[in-house]
């Protein structure tokens, strides 16, 4: 007997044991093998679409979230713009404003020149006019103290008068 060859009683049982193995095999323990392999498949399946759902999900989330920053950018640049025009008009108005109340204050100021000088014109060609009558007044007075004098006065006025 050679321990390298095989009997023949043996390969027989071996291959009948096997053949009962595989029989009870296929009838008790294949089908809930089975079963269990298509479950775990159908598992990893869903995970894999789960996975990829939420993978999209994520990616439509980032556009929209992308999206929604460029919206607010444009909104926010929108709304300094806007601001930034209101603060040149408001800058403009007030200095137009400013620059109307300044004119009106000078011109206000010269009319209120002009009307103190005439008063002060008016004034002082009042007071000239009184200061020449008195004068006038105090050299009549001298010269037609004495009656000798009136009487020069008098031929004197009446000779320019014949003249004119």
């Amino acid at each position: 007997m050679d321990l390298i060859t095989p009997e023949i009683g043996l390969f027989f049982w071996q291959t009948i044991v096997f053949l009962v193995l595989l029989f009870l095999m296929a009838k008790f323990a294949w089908k809930p093998i089975l079963n269990s392999v298509r479950n775990r498949e159908q598992s990893i399946n869903d995970a894999l679409a789960s996975a990829e759902n939420a993978r999209k999900e994520m990616q439509n989330l980032k556009s929209d979230n992308e999206q929604l920053m460029k919206e607010a950018r444009a909104e926010r640049d929108a709304i300094l713009k806007e601001a930034r025009e209101l603060k040149e008009k408001v800058i403009t108005d007030a200095s137009e404003e400013a620059k109307v109340k300044a004119d009106k204050i000078v011109a206000d100021a010269k009319r209120s020149i002009e009307l103190e000088k005439q008063s002060a014109m008016a004034e002082l060609k009042n007071q000239v006019a009184e200061l020449s009558v008195e004068i006038a007044e105090k050299i009549v007075r001298k010269e037609l103290s004495d009656k000798n004098e009136q009487h020069q006065m008098i031929e004197k006025m009446i000779g320019d008068a014949k003249l004119n």
